[in-house]
């Protein structure tokens, strides 16, 4: 008697155990290849971003799934020796201080993609508070520039390299430039770091 095969057959439990092993094999290929592509992808990417000079810091050799990360001007400036504690924390005041000049706006737009919900006005508080930092900001930002006695090109290299976060050939937009912006910067640091402000 000749019926339809049960699940005891042994040729159709080898037949599917035989299928279950390709589709896996053909799963761990397609997720090697997605990885592969992926990783080409970031190394490209780095490659590029190092070539327009910036600083990227990549994980150990040997080390598993860790990311990159792009590094300021001054981060890759104390990495390599180039300047002191002292500078570095000098430059990141002023960094500090530069951005809440630059990019900090009072009171968020309402077409900023990330306000979600109803609109709620700040208070009274908040403005004059966030108003306030900011003014004590342009302040500081202003006696930075004094002690650099308003040099351009003291002031230029610290508004790119410390504000920005720029590195030396990134801000300077290639090689030959970018040691002459780094000893200007020096300087710059020094002054500043003489001023007994990197606190």
């Amino acid at each position: 008697m000749s019926g339809p095969k049960t699940s005891r057959d042994p040729a159709l439990k080898a037949q599917r155990a035989a299928r279950d092993r390709l589709l896996r094999l053909e799963r761990q290929a397609k997720a090697r290849g997605e990885a592969a592509a992926v990783a080409a992808g970031v190394a490209e990417t780095v490659a590029l971003s190092r070539a327009r000079g910036q600083a990227v810091a990549g994980p150990a050799p040997g080390a598993r799934a860790q990311p990159y990360r792009r590094q300021s001007g001054l981060d890759w400036l104390a990495a390599k020796g180039r300047i002191d504690p002292s500078a570095k924390a000098a430059g990141e005041l002023y960094g500090r201080v530069y951005r809440r000049v630059k990019l900090e706006k009072a009171i968020p737009s309402t077409l900023d993609p990330r306000v979600r919900g109803e609109f709620v006005p700040p208070s009274i508080q908040d403005v004059l508070a966030h108003g306030e930092e900011t003014e004590l900001a342009r302040r500081r930002l202003a006696d930075f520039r004094r002690r650099l006695w308003r040099q351009p090109d003291l002031v230029s290299a610290c508004d790119l390299v410390c504000g920005e976060e720029r590195t030396p050939r990134e801000a300077a937009g290639g090689d030959r430039d970018a040691g002459r912006l780094e000893a200007v910067l020096k300087v710059a640091l020094d002054i500043l770091a003489a001023g007994g402000e990197a606190r």
